[in-house]
């Protein structure tokens, strides 16, 4: 089945936008289905594996806006836009596909506000033989759609997700192939090599490495002139869902001002052809660079679109390798793209599977302090976090290492409890849902699943902050100190974390440098930085740690 059909713009388009609403209800009136084809919020594939033999007069699609999707957790009111303005103009290019959908609206009176509740409200309309979904990209999702159809007697069938380049069968595959441990690297080389992907014919890597790393650490020296990224502009349907979510969710996290995602496959097309014309040549280069007031610099955005299912990873793997074939891009910030999308995305997916619905509740390093309010207002003299955290709230999002090396390193070090942490990033980013936000905030964040997914945690002084960004220059903790009252609390933090948990690392050879250090500090110094973080903590209100 190609790809969906996308409308063209029309002289009435805006009499289209106003129908909108209307058109989805009215279309939802049906009375059987003989195969109900469940279409889940990030499922929104123009190649959806269901409708490959779909019986457009038997079968019907269902797809439900439910608050329960919005207020576990609390969700930033961006995030909640751009899953249901999304799934709206899904569903009207299925409509105009002649497929039959029964669409739920938010503030249907009929509503039954949970996914499992609108399932089975269907299944007893409908009556259909079969359930179908492609595989949800969280475990309690597919647990109540199980439920659902387990009790109303209906049989379900999940089917594989197609969208991704690796299927769960062949990472488990890889996984129990005799490995001790689960190493991203040689998954991504094998996925190279299996995709012929940046390869010769011999299977060595082009450029003559796997990786460009060290090339890819660049700092600016001064504010860097960055192409702006693409912005795509709201439409009526759009806009009526930005009111509704603001009627709905008035206390909502962060703010609407500046929702520019795309909801359309044509919208997150043209984000891609941007970044690819404009951004790409810097992307690795600069990915690791932070810089006040730039939140997006060379990076892509284009993980919610991904994560929607807008964009499929091998598109965007075939774009950014012409480019490179053209002379339009070289080495290193091509292949530093390709590792994000064949190699880390599918990596996280892969152990979000492996490892089963008892990952969300690891706990590795025995953390149980509170998430700090400054969280969720960024009101907080830490300059780093202000400005990281605030440009979460201003646009839900940022790129990885305001999210690992600040937001994520500082919960880790402060001691707070990791399903804290994991239900905020899960909350706040327009890209997360479970299957991508769990293993980098569990695993790799906060080195809560005992070493699965990251070989050492991914701790920092404020020396790395300093080096990365232009954030200390504006702040008034002094990042060469780390006991004064003017201390830059992440210096304090990050060697009361490695005295805390010397112990649970010594035998990790990534870690023998900096315990090698901590082991040098004298009894004065140690009681001074135990002293400080404790103060700290309970500034913060994070509380006790240990449980």
């Amino acid at each position: 089945m190609p790809y969906l059909h996308v409308r063209p713009p029309t002289k009435d388009a805006h009499a289209v936008n106003d129908n909108a609403t209307r058109k989805l209800s009215t279309h939802s009136h049906m009375r059987s289905a003989r195969r109900l084809l469940v279409v889940l919020g990030d499922q929104l594939d123009a190649l959806h594996p269901g409708l490959e033999d779909f019986d457009r007069d038997r079968d019907a699609v269902l797809m439900v806006e439910v608050k329960q999707e919005a207020e576990r957790p609390a969700s930033h009111v961006q995030r909640t836009t751009l899953f249901l303005a999304a799934m709206r103009h899904h569903a009207m290019d299925l409509i105009d596909q002649d497929v039959r959908v029964r669409y739920v609206q938010l503030d249907d009176r009929a509503n039954q506000q949970t996914l499992g509740d609108e399932l089975a409200r269907a299944i007893e309309t409908l009556n259909p033989e079969v359930v179908q979904v492609v595989q949800p990209g969280d475990h309690r999702v597919l647990g109540s759609i199980r439920d659902a159809t387990g009790d109303k007697g209906v049989s379900l069938d999940v089917l594989n997700d197609p969208s991704f380049t690796c299927s769960l069968e062949e990472f488990d595959r890889w996984a129990n192939d005799g490995r001790k441990e689960l190493t991203m690297e040689y998954f991504y080389r094998e996925r190279r090599r299996k995709l012929g992907i940046l390869v010769t014919d011999r299977g060595k890597p082009v450029g003559g490495a796997w990786n460009f790393d060290k090339e890819n650490r660049k700092t600016f020296k001064r504010a860097p002139d960055v192409p702006r990224p693409y912005q795509a502009r709201p439409d009526q349907v759009t806009r009526e869902v930005m009111d509704l979510a603001r009627k709905m969710w008035p206390d909502a996290p962060g703010r609407l001002e500046h929702f520019h995602w795309p909801v359309t496959r044509s919208e997150a097309k043209r984000s891609l052809s941007s970044f690819v014309e404009k951004r790409l040549d810097d992307f690795g280069t600069y990915e690791d660079a932070m810089w006040q007031g730039e939140p997006v610099l060379y990076h892509s955005q284009l993980s919610s679109s991904l994560n929607l299912k807008l964009l499929r990873p091998i598109e965007c793997v075939d774009a950014v390798v012409d480019a490179y074939e053209n002379d339009d891009a070289k080495i290193n910030n091509v292949e530093g793209f390709v590792r994000q999308i064949i190699g880390w995305r599918e990596f996280i997916r892969g152990v979000y599977y492996h490892e089963g619905s008892d990952y969300l509740g690891r706990n590795g390093l025995g953390q149980h302090g509170k998430l700090p309010d400054f969280y969720w207002t960024a009101e907080t003299d830490m300059n780093c976090l202000s400005h990281c955290i605030g440009e979460v709230l201003e646009y839900g999002w940022g790129h990885h290492i305001p999210r690992l090396m600040v937001i994520g390193n500082f919960a880790l070090m402060a001691g707070v409890h990791p399903g804290q942490v994991n239900d905020w990033f899960l909350g706040m980013y327009v890209d997360a849902v479970d299957w991508v936000t769990a293993p980098n905030v569990i695993g790799m964040s906060q080195h809560a699943d005992h070493g699965v997914v990251g070989t050492k945690p991914y701790i920092s002084s404020g020396k790395y902050i300093n080096r990365m960004s232009n954030y200390c220059k504006g702040c008034r903790y002094n990042v060469n100190s780390t006991t004064d009252d003017d201390a830059c609390p992440f210096n304090t933090l990050y060697w009361d974390f490695l005295d805390r948990h010397g112990k649970t690392f010594a035998k990790n050879r990534r870690m023998a440098i900096a315990l090698a250090n901590t082991r040098r500090l004298g009894d004065d110094d140690r009681k001074a930085i135990r002293s400080r973080a404790r103060k700290l903590r309970r500034q913060w209100g994070v509380g006790p740690i240990s449980g």
